[in-house]
């Protein structure tokens, strides 16, 4: 009988607590956190999340990035912090409050025009609008039934060398639990499957915040 694997070292809730302290927010995402958490259905990316994404997108010298689900502007700003200064996000969400809240984050954090785009609409109708193998990194946020089914297509959009990231997957602890049929985890069961068993990614969950799958495209 094997031993018992010992609980990881930083593993602690006051590890965890000083994470989200390190990554700091400006009072620009600050505001748009507030916002997005008043929106219904929303789960906007913990600051140790975002913080991960601005670094991803500074290490792959990010200049095209497409974010599925706007979470109120809030990864938009975590992102653009680490993207190249001509870089250019495209955001995308079919809720027009969410939508609406990311515009005013932009506009509070003075992000020029040139540099966000944001489109009203879903992924199964925006992405067909889109260049594949054409952006550097693709973050997807939200439920994850709403762009499951569209997966193949997101991830045709990555570089090779590009990155795939979907945010929120140990919410609750439900994907953990095999006795969970909701439609949420079971979502979240065929991304994770389907994103590990791909021999052209290379991936990783980060058990930061809510969750953080992180795959990189290596062919």
């Amino acid at each position: 009988m094997s031993a018992e694997r010992p609980p990881p070292a930083g593993g602690t809730e006051l590890g965890a607590a000083y994470a989200e302290r390190f990554a700091a927010e400006s009072p620009e995402m600050q505001a748009a956190r507030h916002r997005a958490q008043l929106l219904p259905g929303s789960t906007p990316v913990e600051p140790a999340v975002g913080a991960t994404l601005a670094v991803l997108a500074a290490t792959a010298g990010a200049r095209s990035v497409v974010s599925i689900g706007s979470g109120g502007g809030l990864a938009a700003l975590w992102l653009l912090r680490g993207m190249r200064p001509d870089g250019v996000l495209t955001a995308l969400d079919g809720d027009p409050e969410q939508l609406r809240a990311a515009r005013t984050a932009l506009a509070e954090a003075r992000v020029p025009a040139s540099r966000a785009r944001l489109i009203f609409g879903t992924p199964g109708e925006v992405l067909p609008r889109l260049s594949p193998g054409g952006y550097d990194m693709v973050c997807c946020a939200g439920p994850p039934r709403e762009y499951a089914e569209h997966l193949a297509g997101l991830l045709a959009l990555v570089r090779v060398g590009g990155s795939l990231t979907c945010h929120g997957l140990l919410e609750g602890g439900r994907i953990a639990d095999r006795t969970a049929r909701d439609p949420q985890s079971v979502a979240w069961r065929e991304i994770s499957r389907a994103v590990r068993d791909d021999d052209t990614l290379l991936p990783a969950v980060l058990p930061m915040g809510s969750g953080l799958l992180v795959a990189t495209r290596r062919s």
